[in-house]
């Protein structure tokens, strides 16, 4: 039997940390070779499972022992294995499923650029071109179509999660429009439209995000009498105005990209519209291991950061904007809740 140990001491820790790639690798092939959507609700054999996903019952018995370990499985007495509460993240039918947030992070770019990180560390500046031949979004889009699918499936399944908290936090009664600006395929919005039936919203995002809309946004869709589509950068302008501005999880480029998003954003506001910056924070407790770790992938593939509460407080202050609070929205975003005043 397999059960996760408590704390090791800090040279046996200092060996598992080095050893992070393993973990990361096992998760990914447990999802890769359909492990976690193979194991239902009753305890399966290796030789069982290794049957329904076409392996090797001694090698899938191996990796499914490491996963284990760390609480992804649990290794019953009798030599069976059941899921765990993490495990089950890992089903394409969870209604929280982690799934593809789990393919994302292993994808294969990544292990090509982890290894430069001192050099991006040394530089200040990200490492994707250097090792890729072209920057990042370029690469995914032109060059790697598998590894954009599984981005665009996390990016939607995080906003599908998060929309929800999001749509719960914000009161909007008093107004009579909000644009999403960044907003991706508009999740945000459709949940803030299907909650707040007086609304209108505009979503703006790049021309080849906003093709792949959220349907009830879209022609035809239960939400198009009520919304707008709009192509376009926000860092080059933010052709909306709205009563309400929310702006999530996009101020993560590099700080000059950050600065003209909250610039054109500023330029557009009428006086007294309120906007509202959703973002994860590496100061935030709950959430720091995950979130420092993200920070660092940034740095690689965009020469992008993840903000403290102080340097989103800095920022937001330098565009303009007076911050009147700042919420958490789940465990790991805080919204920082801003007015417009006149420049």
């Amino acid at each position: 039997m397999t059960t996760v140990e408590p704390a090791p001491p800090p040279p046996m820790r200092l060996r598992e940390l080095v050893f992070g790639a393993a973990c990361a690798a096992a998760v990914r092939a447990a999802v890769r070779l359909g492990v976690p959507d193979a194991l239902d609700d009753s305890p399966m054999t290796a030789d069982d499972l290794a049957a329904a996903v076409k392996t090797q019952p001694h090698t899938l018995r191996r990796l499914l022992r490491a996963l284990s370990c760390q609480g992804v499985f649990a290794e019953n007495p009798d030599g069976t294995f059941e899921h765990t509460e993490m495990s089950r993240l890992l089903r394409e039918d969870d209604p929280h499923s982690l799934r593809y947030i789990a393919l994302w992070c292993t994808e294969p770019w990544t292990w090509n650029v982890w290894p430069l990180l001192d050099e991006a560390v040394r530089s200040g500046r990200d490492v994707f071109e250097d090792v890729h031949g072209r920057e990042f979004f370029p690469y995914l889009n032109e060059s790697a179509p598998e590894s954009a699918h599984v981005f665009n499936r996390a990016m939607t399944t995080s906003s599908e999660q998060s929309a929800r908290d999001v749509a719960l936090l914000l009161d909007l009664d008093d107004a009579s429009s909000v644009a999403d600006i960044g907003g991706g395929q508009g999740h945000v919005l459709a949940s803030l439209l299907e909650k707040h039936a007086h609304l209108h919203g505009t979503l703006l995002d790049l021309p080849g995000v906003v093709e792949n809309a959220d349907p009830r946004l879209r022609e035809g869709g239960a939400l198009a009498g009520r919304a707008d589509v709009v192509a376009g950068d926000c860092r080059e302008a933010v052709p909306v105005q709205a009563d309400v501005y929310i702006i999530k999880n996009v101020l993560e480029w590099d700080d000059d990209s950050t600065r003209r998003a909250l610039a054109s954003l500023r330029a557009a506001a009428r006086p007294g519209a309120r906007v509202v910056v959703i973002e994860n924070l590496v100061d935030d407790t709950p959430s720091m291991r995950f979130t420092t770790a993200m920070d660092l992938l940034l740095l690689l593939n965009v020469g992008g950061a993840k903000h403290t509460r102080q340097s989103m407080v800095d920022r937001l202050t330098d565009a303009g904007l007076v911050i009147d609070g700042i919420r958490p929205v789940n465990a790991y975003l805080h919204a920082f809740e801003c007015t417009v005043v006149p420049g």
